[in-house]
C-alpha cells in the first residue's frame, strides 16, 4: 500500500521544485549604442540579439538615442538602466565627457561595463570589444595613395567632432598620406556621421575644390551621401571615394563601381561579443580586457564575400 503524502510535504516539495527552477532566474542585459538608424548598428543589434539567444536565461535591451548626435539622449538611457540595475552593460559612448560621469555611477551600483565600438580612456571599463579604428583609416588611406599612383588632392568628411572612433579613423588615414607627399589633404569636413549632411559637405567640397581626386568619408552614410553628390554631378569614377563600414547598400555601390572602396568592421561580430562578453561579466566569468572584432579592406575584387 503506497502511503499519501502528508499536504503540507508536498506543499515544501513544489517550493523546492519551483525554487530549482527559478535559479536559472532571467539576467537582464542592456546594450546602449549611438542610433539605431542605419544598418551598420541594425546589424549590430542582430548579431546581439544571436548572442542573447545562445543564454535562453538572458533577456537583452537594445536601446539608442534617435540620431548618434543626441548625446544627452544616450546618457538619459544609461541612467534608466543603472535605476533598474540590470546585470550589465554593453556601451557604445557617443560621448565621452558626457558619458563618463553615468558609467561612473553604474560602476559605483555593482554593474559591470563592457565599452564597445568607440574606446574610452576609462578605468572602470570591464573590456574593450571593437576594432582598430586607427588601422581601418590607414588602410583607407594606403589604398588612396596607390590608387592615385602617390599624386593627387583628397577630401575627408568625417563623424562628430571629439568622437574617438572618427578620430582614431582620421589619424591612421593621416599617416598613410604622410608617407605620399605628392598627395594632399585639402579639408577636412564633418557631416555627423549622417548621410543627407556628407552630400551637403560633398556639394560644397566639389564646388571649393574643382581638382579633387578622392574622398575618404569617416563612416558609409556620409559615403554614401559623398557618392550621390557626385552622381549628380556626373563626376561618377572620376573621385575615388572611399568609406567604413562596408554596409550591404556600400558594398553594392563598390560592385556597381559608384564607390571605390570601403573598410568591413564586421558589426554582427561587435555585436555579438559585446554582448557575450557583458552576460560573462553578469555571470561572474573572466572577461579579456580586450576583444577585437577586426577590419578588412573591401574592393571591387573581393566585394561579393561582404555582400551577402
Amino acid at each position: 500500500m503506497v502511503k499519501s503524502i502528508p499536504v503540507v510535504l508536498l506543499a515544501a516539495l513544489l517550493a523546492a521544485s519551483c525554487g530549482r527552477g527559478s535559479n536559472s532566474k532571467t539576467i537582464d542585459v542592456a546594450l546602449v549604442v549611438k542610433a539605431l538608424d542605419s544598418e551598420w548598428w541594425q546589424r549590430v543589434k542582430a548579431g546581439a540579439e544571436e548572442a542573447a539567444r545562445a543564454h535562453p536565461g538572458v533577456r537583452l535591451a537594445v536601446l539608442a538615442p534617435e540620431r548618434e548626435i543626441n548625446i544627452d539622449q544616450q546618457v538619459g538611457i544609461l541612467e534608466d538602466q543603472i535605476t533598474r540595475h540590470v546585470a550589465a552593460l554593453a556601451v557604445a559612448p557617443a560621448g565621452v565627457s558626457e558619458v563618463v560621469p553615468v558609467l561612473d555611477r553604474a560602476k559605483a551600483a555593482g554593474i559591470p561595463v563592457v565599452i564597445m565600438d568607440t574606446d574610452i580612456a576609462w578605468p572602470g571599463k570591464l573590456s574593450y570589444v571593437g576594432a582598430d579604428n586607427r588601422h581601418a583609416g590607414r588602410l583607407a588611406g594606403d589604398y588612396i595613395v596607390e590608387r592615385l599612383g602617390g599624386k593627387g588632392k583628397v577630401a575627408v568628411i568625417r563623424g562628430i567632432l571629439g568622437v574617438a572612433t572618427h578620430e582614431d579613423r582620421l589619424a591612421g588615414f593621416r599617416n598613410a598620406l604622410a608617407a605620399a607627399p605628392g598627395v594632399e589633404c585639402v579639408s577636412v569636413q564633418p557631416a555627423n556621421s549622417e548621410r543627407a549632411m556628407g552630400m551637403s559637405v560633398m556639394e560644397n567640397l566639389l564646388t571649393t575644390y574643382p581638382g579633387l581626386n578622392a574622398v575618404f568619408a569617416t563612416n558609409d552614410q556620409m559615403a554614401l551621401g559623398a557618392v550621390e553628390a557626385i552622381a549628380a554631378r556626373n563626376l561618377t569614377g572620376k573621385i575615388a571615394v572611399v568609406g567604413v563600414d562596408a554596409t550591404r547598400e556600400a558594398v553594392h555601390a563598390i560592385e556597381s563601381g559608384r564607390l571605390a572602396a570601403d573598410v568591413a568592421m564586421h558589426p554582427e561580430a561587435l555585436g555579438n561579443k559585446a554582448v557575450a562578453a557583458a552576460i560573462d561579466a553578469a555571470e561572474g566569468k573572466p572577461v579579456a580586457k580586450v576583444i577585437t572584432t577586426g577590419e578588412t579592406l573591401v574592393t571591387k575584387e573581393n566585394a561579393a564575400e561582404f555582400a551577402k
